[in-house]
C-alpha cells in the first residue's frame, strides 16, 4: 500500500435514523477497512434514540468520522445529499446504517475502478439476518450494466457502490423516501456511463424487519413511480419496464424461498 497523501480520499455516505441498535457495528467495518484514506460522514435524520451518542464515541477515537444531525427528519435522499455536498473525496461509497462491509471492500474495489478506469461500480453482496447471523443468500452481479438494464431490474446494491465523482460530476439524488437510491443509478447510466460489477462478495446487507425496504407491495408502488413519473416514461414503456421488474421480482423470492427450505 501506498502511503495515505498519495491515495484518493474516498467519502463513505451513511444516512441513520433510529440506528443505535447497529451502527455500532457498521462503523467499525468502516475502521476495520484495509485501505485507510476515507471520511466517514454519517448523517442523522432526528433520530429518537441513541444514535447520535453512539456515533459520537466513535467520532472521539478517530477523526474520519463526521456526524451531521438535520434540523428535521427528511428521509434518507436529504441525509444523503447532505452528505454528499460536504464530502471531500473524489470517490464516493453508500453505506447504509445498519449494514457492514467487509475488511477489503474499499482496496478491491478502488484498484479495480482505478484499473478499468471506470465511473461506477458495485459488488457482490450476502444477505445477513437482523441478529447479523450469515446466510447462503448471495446476491450475484452482471459484468456490467447500462440504462435500459437496469430499468427493467435493478441488481446493484447500494451499500456496494463506488463512483467517481471527477467523472461523473456532482448529482444529487431525487428526494422520495425509498428507491432514491435506484433513480441515483438511473441518473449517472443515463448520462451513458455503465455500471461494471465486480462479482466478489464484499458487502453484508442486513434484513431488518419492518424495514422500508422490506415491503413488497410498497416498493412496487415506488417502482411504479419512479418508472412513470421521476424517469418519465410513456405509459406503454412503463408498463414494459414495470412487468419485467415484476415477473423477476417474483422469480427472485420463488427462489430464495427454495434455498430456505
Amino acid at each position: 500500500m501506498e502511503n495515505n497523501h498519495l491515495q484518493p480520499l474516498i467519502s463513505v455516505i451513511t444516512p441513520a435514523y433510529n440506528a443505535e441498535k447497529f451502527i455500532g457495528e457498521t462503523i467499525k467495518s468502516v475502521l476495520a477497512q484495509t485501505y485507510k484514506n476515507w471520511e466517514m460522514i454519517i448523517v442523522d435524520d432526528q433520530s429518537k434514540d441513541g444514535t447520535v451518542a453512539c456515533v459520537e464515541k466513535y467520532q472521539q477515537k478517530d477523526r474520519r468520522i463526521k456526524l451531521v444531525v438535520l434540523e428535521t427528519n427528511s428521509g434518507s435522499a436529504v441525509a444523503r445529499n447532505k452528505a454528499m455536498e460536504i464530502a471531500e473525496g473524489r470517490y464516493i461509497a453508500f453505506l447504509d446504517s445498519d449494514d457492514l462491509w467487509l475488511p477489503e471492500k474499499l482496496e478491491v474495489q478502488l484498484a479495480f475502478m482505478q484499473h478499468k478506469n471506470i465511473a461506477f461500480s458495485f459488488t457482490k453482496y450476502m444477505r445477513i439476518r437482523e441478529n447479523g447471523s450469515e446466510t447462503s443468500d448471495i446476491m450475484s452481479v452482471p459484468n456490467v450494466v447500462d440504462y435500459n438494464q437496469l430499468m427493467k431490474r435493478c441488481v446493484i446494491g447500494c451499500l456496494t457502490v463506488m463512483i467517481d465523482r471527477e467523472k461523473v460530476g456532482r448529482l444529487e439524488m431525487v428526494n422520495i423516501r425509498t428507491r432514491q437510491d435506484y433513480a441515483y443509478w438511473l441518473t449517472i447510466t443515463r448520462k451513458g456511463f455503465l455500471a461494471y460489477g465486480i462479482p466478489q462478495v464484499l458487502a453484508k446487507y442486513r434484513v431488518v424487519e419492518n424495514s422500508i425496504s422490506s415491503n413488497k407491495l410498497k416498493a412496487a408502488r415506488q417502482n411504479w413511480n419512479l418508472f412513470r413519473h421521476i424517469e418519465n416514461q410513456p405509459l406503454g414503456k412503463s408498463i414494459w419496464y414495470f412487468v419485467n421488474y415484476a415477473v423477476i421480482s417474483m422469480k427472485d423470492i420463488f427462489v430464495r424461498k427454495l434455498k430456505q427450505m
